[in-house]
């Protein structure tokens, strides 16, 4: 079967039944003219035991691509290099999150009906979500034009700089993409686990031809179980972590460096990322735990930057 959407689906899991709560969110789609691809990034719990259970007719509709540990990014860009050429839009999903029913319905008419290349639905998430708003929050703050009431659908003519000044209201998995950026738009898999997928976000709004929102929810975002997510401050990787964010803002800020707002929005963004790294390994100091100097070292020489932040926490401890 010849199909008009494909699903691309990083894998990387500890757990069992979570991948097939996802496909049976796709599955159970109002929308049913789609294949799936599945990337196995080289997963810690194996891809055959979790599809064994699928029932025949569902586990045709699935190709798995396996391939040695890449990312995240690395994952989706191998999806991305193995759509169909029959295929006209491709839609992003984390394996730990699940759609709405009709978030390929409204993604596909949507695009098809005003000509767009690039679409995000809103999305729904726990407490630990609270940072995320959604597409319809959009008009209390910024220019917004209405193309359609139900389901509320809408494009912003200053989109990157929106984005750029908080970026909360774009996820991957509600995001869908017609062919002219699937065919030459890639994730940045050096930038495991930073801020790839804003700097792929950035990438495919410059190039599409148009963007746009629905404030119909589209997905609901998993807790915590995707291991691709599982790195917090205390982790010795969420130093590499924020040195990644902080490379990932600096292509940034060069892609927007003639437009100073967005610009300033990026440099804002990057001093956070500094902070975030020196308290942390101010942290492992007070854990007697010696820093990252190798690191350190590393992000000084891209970043000089760094250096003086470092001398500005210590002086703000002082002075406290």
């Amino acid at each position: 079967m010849m199909a008009k959407l494909t699903v691309a689906i990083p894998y990387y899991q500890k757990q069992a039944g979570i991948l097939r709560r996802a496909l049976a969110s796709v599955f159970e789609q109002s929308f049913t003219d789609f294949d799936i691809i599945v990337v196995d990034d080289q997963s810690p719990f194996s891809i055959d035991e979790e599809l064994a259970p699928l029932p025949a007719e569902q586990r045709t509709r699935i190709t798995v691509i396996r391939q040695k540990n890449a990312g995240p990014g690395g994952a989706r860009n191998t999806a991305l290099d193995n759509v169909p050429a029959e295929t006209e839009f491709v839609a992003f999903l984390d394996s730990d999150d699940v759609w709405t029913p009709d978030h390929l319905k409204n993604a596909y008419e949507g695009m098809t009906g005003f000509g767009a290349d690039c679409y995000w639905a809103s999305i729904t998430g726990g407490d630990a979500f609270y940072y995320h708003f959604g597409v319809a929050d959009l008009e209390k703050t910024e220019r917004v034009e209405r193309l359609r009431d139900k389901p509320l659908t809408v494009e912003l003519p200053e989109l990157s700089s929106v984005m750029l000044k908080n970026w909360s209201f774009l996820h991957l998995s509600c995001m869908v993409i017609g062919r002219k950026l699937f065919e030459t738009v890639r994730f940045d898999a050096r930038l495991r686990l930073a801020a790839e997928d804003v700097l792929f976000f950035c990438d495919c709004v410059k190039a599409a031809d148009r963007v746009i929102l629905c404030d119909e929810p589209g997905a609901v975002r998993g807790e915590g179980i995707n291991i691709f997510h599982g790195i917090d401050n205390d982790s010795p990787q969420f130093l590499k972590q924020q040195f990644n964010t902080w490379i990932a803002l600096d292509m940034l800020e060069g892609r927007f460096a003639r437009r100073s707002s967005e610009a300033a929005s990026i440099r804002s963004y990057k001093s956070t990322a500094r902070r975030q790294a020196l308290w942390s390994q101010a942290k492992r100091v007070r854990s007697r735990k010696l820093p990252q100097l190798d690191l350190l070292a590393k992000w000084v020489w891209r970043d000089p930057v760094l250096l003086r932040s470092v001398f500005e926490l210590a002086a703000g401890k002082i002075a406290r």
